[in-house]
C-alpha cells in the first residue's frame, strides 16, 4: 500500500523507475533525471518486464516532493494543494477507512466471509478509482495508451448495486433516520461513508472539467449507498442495536 501511495503522492514510482536506471544496482533517479527520461518516453507504452536491478528494493522517499509539487501518473507535476491531490488525498482515506471497518468485521464474519470479501474488493477498485484520478484526461501530458489504461468499467458499479439489493432486501424498513450506530463494524462503515461523499465531491469538478471518467464518479456515489447498507447489515448480523434519531422536545 505504501508503495502505491507513493505512486500517487510522490511521483516515486512511475514505470520509468521501476527499472535500474541506467543498469546501476541501487540508483535512485533524482528530480532532474526523472524529467529526462519521462520526457524521452511519454508517449511510449511501458514494458511488461519489470527489473528490480537485483536488489529487488528501491527508496520510499525521493525528495522530489520537498518544494510542494508531486508527480502524476501521466508524469506532469502539479503543486500538492491542487485539485487532483486534494481528491486523491480523499480516495486514499476512503481505503483506510474501509480498511479499518473491514479489520472489526473479521471479528463478526460470516461462514463464507462474503462482507470481507466484498469490502477487500472495494479497497482494490479503490486503487483503479486513484490511478484514473492521478491521469487527468484533457492534460497534453496524458499518453493514449495512459488513458485506456485507467478506464473505469461500468460493471463495478453495477456490482455495487446488486450487492446494495441484496442487503437492503434482508434489512427491516427505515421508519426514521438513524444515528451512526450498531457496533463497531457498523459506525466505522458509517464513518468511510462520510469520507466517500467527500471524495465523490472532490471528484466531481475533475468530472465536470472532463479530467475524469464519470463512471469514476457514479462509483463513488453508488459506493456511499453501498457502506449505509453494509452498516445496517453489519448492526443486524453482530445482534447490535440501530439508534434513532429523536427531534428535540
Amino acid at each position: 500500500w505504501e508503495v502505491l501511495r507513493r505512486f500517487f503522492y510522490e511521483g516515486s514510482l512511475p514505470f520509468a523507475r521501476l527499472r535500474t536506471h541506467r543498469g546501476a544496482v541501487g540508483h535512485v533517479m533524482s528530480a532532474e533525471e526523472l524529467e529526462n527520461e519521462a520526457a524521452a518516453a511519454a508517449d511510449a507504452a511501458p514494458s511488461t518486464e519489470i527489473n528490480s536491478g537485483g536488489s529487488g528494493k528501491f527508496k520510499l522517499y525521493t525528495k522530489t516532493g520537498d518544494l510542494g509539487s508531486s508527480c502524476l501518473f501521466n508524469m506532469e507535476r502539479r503543486d500538492k494543494d491542487d485539485d487532483v491531490f486534494e481528491a486523491l488525498g480523499d480516495v486514499d482515506e476512503l481505503g483506510v477507512c474501509i480498511g479499518i471497518a473491514r479489520t472489526f468485521a473479521e471479528e463478526h464474519a460470516e461462514p463464507d466471509g462474503e462482507m470481507l470479501a466484498r469490502l477487500l474488493e472495494i479497497q482494490s477498485r479503490l486503487l483503479d478509482v486513484g490511478s484514473a484520478v492521478a491521469t487527468p484526461l484533457q492534460s497534453s501530458s496524458t499518453a493514449e495508451w495512459k488513458a485506456r489504461r485507467v478506464e473505469f468499467a461500468e460493471e463495478h458499479i453495477t456490482r455495487l448495486e446488486g450487492w446494495i439489493d441484496e442487503y437492503d432486501e434482508s434489512l427491516p424498513p427505515l421508519t426514521t433516520f438513524i444515528l451512526p450506530s450498531g457496533g463497531k463494524t457498523a459506525v466505522h462503515l458509517h464513518q468511510a461513508r462520510t469520507v466517500c461523499r467527500r471524495a465523490e465531491r472532490r471528484v466531481v469538478p475533475l468530472v465536470r472539467d472532463g479530467d475524469c471518467d464519470q463512471a469514476v464518479g457514479r462509483y463513488l456515489n453508488r459506493l456511499s449507498d453501498f457502506l449505509y447498507a453494509a452498516a445496517r447489515y453489519a448492526a443486524q448480523r453482530e445482534g447490535r442495536e440501530e439508534l434513532p434519531y429523536k427531534k428535540a422536545a
